[in-house]
């Protein structure tokens, strides 16, 4: 017989919902941790334009992972929880009779694993994603079904590239085939939107009330927190005060970036221009990613859902990255005729983002899960592009990172390279983690088969 494990989910406040981590002196029994069961959770991480796939891949056979090199050295303290995975082709990316536009094609289908319709009207088509499928299926089970993330702000309209709506290029989450999921770019509104109560009216003024007297989110729950520290054991004390001081430096932090942006406070239901507040992001591109894994740790520890994804950069980005001395336009670079300058400014952006997503990693593995483990025991997270090298836009082959061990159900620190005749799909891939998920299906996408993990 399973033992029934509950525990309270949040403090709550005026306009305020602040979920909490796991705490066993709540649980209605104390069982071994052992049978304690925790979720597992499931990620989209996108990076665009290829990679430079000489620095990809690794100098030694499939296997057990040795010292990674090149673009995937910031992973080595990790790479018990990494899976390279050689070969994994997205067809539907190809041209396949509409000419140009691979950087549309690669964004809208690598989660889809659909081709999508040539167009920049309002009739694009292409897919249900893979995020969306397990949401659809489990989100009754989190207070938000999924959340979608970004860096760069998109549209869903307009011709982006080569005849392919925006819509194609700037959204890597797709509710149905119609319909892309806008994704949040602005921290704040994450913030708000993860720690703000139900009632649309309560929450307006309670932001209001905040931003006019300078107050945290916590200074709306604090009576509701000592009240329950209380009722803890030492140890979860120790826990609820680290995780509130936690939330507390992550809204300080974006409290910062709001004030240097000089905008005005937010007035109830009335939202603030953008343009401002993006232009900052875009000088401080490290501090934006690192802030959007943060809130994604979050939503993740405290099961507020338990699918997300969050793009880098969208499909064709030309951003330069001058804080690590690439004055270049990504994009621009990504073409690079083989030259060897363009080749090594390609590379310190890959090894960039490496960087960021390691960062991210090692906060998952820091926080600790009922059972004993660690977040990152729990979680599948797919790493990669639609695109393999940037100036030959193949999409076989494609830079395809699984990490995590999903609860246990996958064996990482590995190598595998799958054959390339006949090809594998990349969604083949996912109805293996659809299938960790609790949610197996018999196809999705162009998918032939379960991957064997």
């Amino acid at each position: 017989m399973k033992t029934t494990i509950t525990r309270r989910t949040a403090l709550k406040g005026f306009g305020t919902l602040v979920a909490l981590p796991f705490l066993e002196s709540l649980a209605t029994a104390a069982p071994a941790a052992k049978s304690i069961e925790v979720p597992r959770r499931l990620a989209f991480i996108y990076v665009p334009n290829g990679v430079n796939m000489a620095t990809w891949r690794q100098p030694f056979p499939d296997g057990k992972l040795k010292e990674l090199t090149g673009i995937l050295k910031p992973l080595n303290s990790l790479k018990e929880y990494v899976t390279i995975l050689n070969g994994l082709a997205c067809d539907k990316a190809r041209p396949n009779g509409d000419g140009p536009g691979d950087h549309a094609r690669a964004m809208s289908a690598f989660l889809t694993g659909c081709q999508p319709r040539k167009t920049h009207g309002a009739d694009i088509k292409v897919g249900i994603s893979a995020d969306q499928f397990v949401a659809q299926a489990i989100g009754n089970k989190t207070r938000f079904p999924s959340l979608e993330l970004g860096i760069e702000r998109g549209g869903s309209s307009g011709n982006c590239d080569s005849g392919y709506s925006c819509a194609y290029s700037h959204n890597l989450s797709w509710r149905n085939e119609s319909t892309p999921n806008a994704k949040e770019v602005d921290p704040k509104a994450v913030f708000d939107r993860l720690f703000s109560g139900n009632d649309p009216a309560e929450l307006a003024a309670a932001r209001a009330k905040r931003e006019l007297y300078n107050k945290s989110v916590l200074d709306f729950v604090m009576e509701d927190a000592k009240d329950l520290s209380k009722t803890l054991g030492t140890g979860d004390q120790r826990k609820l005060d680290e995780y509130l001081s936690s939330v507390r430096e992550l809204e300080q932090q974006i409290q910062k970036a709001q004030a240097a942006t000089k905008l005005p406070a937010p007035k109830p239901n009335m939202p603030v221009p953008p343009a401002e507040r993006d232009q900052y992001w875009r000088e401080r591109y490290q501090e934006h990613v690192r802030l959007m894994c943060d809130l994604l740790a979050v939503a993740f520890q405290t099961d507020l859902t338990r699918v997300a994804t969050l793009p880098f950069a969208n499909e064709g980005s030309n951003r330069p990255y001058k804080m690590i001395e690439v004055a270049e336009g990504h994009h621009d670079l990504s073409h690079h005729g083989n030259d060897t300058k363009k080749l090594d400014k390609i590379t310190k952006i890959n090894l960039f983002h490496m960087e960021q997503f390691a960062y991210f990693l090692t906060k998952l593995h820091s926080i600790k899960e009922p059972n004993g483990t660690t977040l990152l025991d729990n979680v599948m997270i797919v790493y990669g592009s639609g695109n393999g090298d940037g100036n030959r836009h193949n999409h076989d082959d494609l830079p395809i990172l699984l990490v995590g061990k999903g609860g246990g159900t996958i064996e990482s620190g590995r190598q595998i390279t799958f054959a390339r005749r006949p090809e594998i799909p990349l969604t083949n891939l996912y109805l293996a983690l659809f299938e960790r998920m609790g949610v197996p299906a018999k196809s999705f996408g162009d998918s032939t088969g379960v991957l064997k993990l």
